[in-house]
């Protein structure tokens, strides 16, 4: 019986340690969703669409504040993105781009 105990437990910590890496790619697909819109906002921002730099800054501040990682350059990343998004509710195109483009300088930094 104290066989049986001990395979129930080495296989109770073989399936927790098979499950970080899961738990550490789904942060990353927060992040990256985060980089992608981050992106999307910059290009927007230089065609002068202020509301859609909001917008996509706003969905990437979503996944890069659901990413759940500890890292300083997520932390830079997601005040860029607030900066962002009160720009281009304000219609400043310019300024909304610059935090943008410093959120996605600062996400693509996230392990």
């Amino acid at each position: 019986m104290t066989m049986s105990i001990r395979r129930v437990a080495a296989a109770m910590a073989a399936v927790a340690l098979l499950g970080l890496p899961l738990v550490a790619q789904a942060d990353n697909k927060h992040v990256s969703e985060a980089l992608e819109h981050a992106k999307s906002a910059v290009n927007h921002g230089k065609q002068g669409h202020a509301d859609a730099v909001a917008q996509h800054s706003e969905e990437a501040l979503k996944h890069a504040q659901a990413a759940g990682v500890k890292n300083p350059h997520l932390d830079e990343g997601i005040k860029h993105l607030k900066e962002a998004v009160t720009h281009g509710k304000a219609g400043h195109a310019d300024q909304a781009t610059e935090h943008a483009e410093g959120a996605v300088t600062h996400l693509s930094e996230v392990k």
